[in-house]
Formats: structure tokens, C-alpha cells, sequence
């Protein structure tokens, strides 16, 4: 059996090609309203500064990054430093301040319709979005997207990563970083996103994109989602984007349009979901008439849990009605009936 590697597959420019501010201007029709900004040196390292305490930088509006919470100024009382302690000599560090991109933020924040989801030249900050006071990647301030960038690890490949399984690196780091301010969309459906694989200039795969859910309703839409992907990526990817080997997520509308969500490499560190790569590279010297491999949930049995970071979907996390907020309900039940119990029994 031939031991597949995935580490000699990819080129700098395979990977630079799917960075938003390369992609988003030539597909921009076709994609989710963006606004994209490039970041100052100065907020680049404040990201990857993580040597002295957890610092968010002084909004020039005065925005709250967490504007829900109950501000107690006795609380606060507890932390003060009295005169002549021995700490007083230990001034703390004075927070950063970034009142340009603060302001191009504001505006773009405004024309998106007041509520965005930010991600970098590549990457969402997913794995933080727990500390948001909504539980998602839903901002509407500068001082919000701040503490979600700040608080997220999964950035760091973005900042430091982005070319380590290129053969031909040459480059730690992309020429510039941006942020991407992506407009959000309460009614998305996460069972509605789909991940598809390109090889060698086809399409040879798609997959469900939320892998840790069974949606029932997407078994009787599968042939149809198909053809319409399909389509999609014939009419306006297969000739223009300009990658052999890649992958794109789509998410498809009510009214079956078809929008393309991001573009990713083909290998490393992007995911294959409910296929592996040995599977894909087959079915690419397999294509027949029966169309493309598309993979759904098609039971219980079937769902992935483990597959922590491919929840897909940037908008949703553990906001109300999610997998993971039902999960949290049910372990809150749990335990209120415990500890019930345990009263009962004393």
C-alpha cells in the first residue's frame, strides 16, 4: 500500500491563493458581504505577544467588550494596591491602543449591517468564541473582534504556521495580515455548508460540513444538492480559480443559490471531513458517471463528536440552540436533578 504524504503536495502559492484578500475581490458576487482591512504591524504583535498579562486595547469609543456584564465597583476594590505596599513600584502595564483600525472597523461594522464575524488572512477564531458574551463569532465592536483574536490559539497558524507543509517554503510569514470582516447572518443553517475537494482541476468530493450532527432533511435533498454544487463549481470556480488542487465550502440558500464561504489548500491542515485524503485521491482516478462522491450524516451512528474542529461553521458555536448549548442544558439538568436527589435522600 503506497504511504500517502501530505506534506510534499503543497506550494507557497497554492496556499497564498486562499487567503481572503486574494480570493474575495474576484469572487465577491458570488460570496458573504466582506470588508477587509490590513493590520498595522503593532496589532500583528499584540496578537502574538503573550509574555505579560491579558491586556484588551483602550477603545477610543469607549466600547465594552463584554457590554452585558454587571459592573461592581466593590469588586474592584479588592484588587487595588495600597499606598506604600510593597507592590507599589510595580506599575502594570498600560493597555495598547489602535485608534486607526479601531475607527476602519467601526465604519465597516456600520455598512455591514452592525454585526460581524472576523477571521484573518485564513483563519476564524472558532475556538474562542465560547468567551464572547453571545458564545459565537458574532461582533458588533472593535473591542469584541480585540477578544476574540486575542483569546484564540488557532490563530497562531495564521500568524506563524501558515507554510509548513509547503515543499517549497521560503517565507515564515505571509507579506501582509488582514482582518476580514465577514457580515453575519442569523438564519444560516449549519446542515446547509458543505466542504468540496478539487483535484487536479475536478471536483471529486463533497462533504457535510457540520460532521457532528445527523440532519434528516439533507438525505432527501442530497441528489439535488449535488447537481446544484456541482453546477456551481463548473459555471464559476473550475476555470478561474487559478489552484489545481484545493478545496471550497459553499453554503446553499433557501432559494438554492449557492455561495462560496472560503477557499483552503488540498492537505495539511485542512480537514477532509467524512472522507480521507487517500479516499479523495482515488476517487479522483475513478470519476465515473455516477457523479461526485457527496457524503452526508446518514444516521446517528454516523456522527462524528470527536471531530472537534470541524465544526464548520463560523457563525455558530454555543449559541442558544446549538449542539454544544443543548449538550450544556442537559449536563445543567443532570445536575439539578442530582443534587434534588441528594437533598431528598437527606
Amino acid at each position: 500500500m503506497m504511504h500517502y504524504t501530505l506534506s510534499n503536495k503543497m506550494k507557497e502559492d497554492e496556499v497564498n491563493r486562499c487567503q481572503i484578500q486574494e480570493w474575495y475581490p474576484k469572487f465577491k458576487s458570488l460570496s458573504i458581504k466582506t470588508r477587509i482591512h490590513e493590520l498595522p504591524e503593532p496589532f500583528v504583535q499584540y496578537l502574538l505577544d503573550d509574555s505579560g498579562p491579558f491586556l484588551l486595547p483602550v477603545s477610543i469609543s469607549n466600547e465594552d467588550a463584554f457590554p452585558n456584564r454587571i459592573h461592581n465597583p466593590e469588586e474592584e476594590d479588592d484588587y487595588q494596591v495600597s499606598e506604600g505596599s510593597d507592590d507599589e513600584a510595580e506599575q502594570p502595564p498600560l493597555p495598547p491602543s489602535f485608534p486607526e483600525l479601531e475607527l476602519q472597523v467601526k465604519e465597516s461594522i456600520e455598512s455591514l449591517g452592525g454585526s460581524v464575524f472576523p477571521k484573518l488572512n485564513w483563519s476564524a477564531p472558532k475556538d474562542s468564541a465560547w468567551i464572547s458574551t453571545t458564545g459565537t463569532l458574532k461582533c458588533s465592536s472593535f473591542s469584541e473582534i480585540a477578544l476574540l483574536l486575542r483569546s484564540s490559539d488557532s490563530l497562531v497558524h495564521d500568524l506563524c504556521h501558515a507554510y509548513d507543509s509547503c515543499h517549497d517554503k521560503t517565507s515564515s510569514r505571509p507579506k501582509s495580515f488582514v482582518l476580514a470582516l465577514r457580515k453575519w447572518y442569523q438564519s444560516l443553517k449549519p446542515e446547509m455548508e458543505f466542504r468540496c475537494f478539487v483535484r487536479n482541476q475536478n471536483l471529486v468530493g463533497i462533504s457535510q460540513r457540520e460532521v457532528t450532527t445527523f440532519y434528516p432533511a439533507l438525505l432527501e435533498k442530497k441528489d439535488s444538492l449535488r447537481v446544484l454544487i456541482e453546477d456551481f463549481f463548473v459555471e464559476n470556480l473550475m476555470s478561474r480559480f487559478e489552484s489545481e488542487n484545493y478545496t471550497f465550502d459553499v453554503y446553499v440558500t433557501e432559494d438554492d443559490r449557492v455561495k462560496v464561504v472560503d477557499f483552503n489548500p488540498w492537505g495539511a491542515f485542512t480537514l477532509p471531513l467524512m472522507f480521507t485524503w487517500e479516499e479523495l485521491d482515488q476517487n479522483c482516478s475513478e470519476l465515473g458517471d455516477d457523479g461526485v462522491d457527496f457524503r452526508i450524516v446518514e444516521g446517528q451512528c454516523v456522527v462524528r463528536p470527536g471531530l472537534k474542529t470541524a465544526v464548520p461553521y463560523d457563525y455558530l458555536d454555543t449559541s442558544s440552540g446549538s449542539g454544544w448549548d443543548q449538550f450544556m442544558r442537559n449536563a445543567d439538568e443532570e445536575l439539578q436533578q442530582q443534587t434534588r436527589n441528594a437533598q431528598a435522600g437527606a
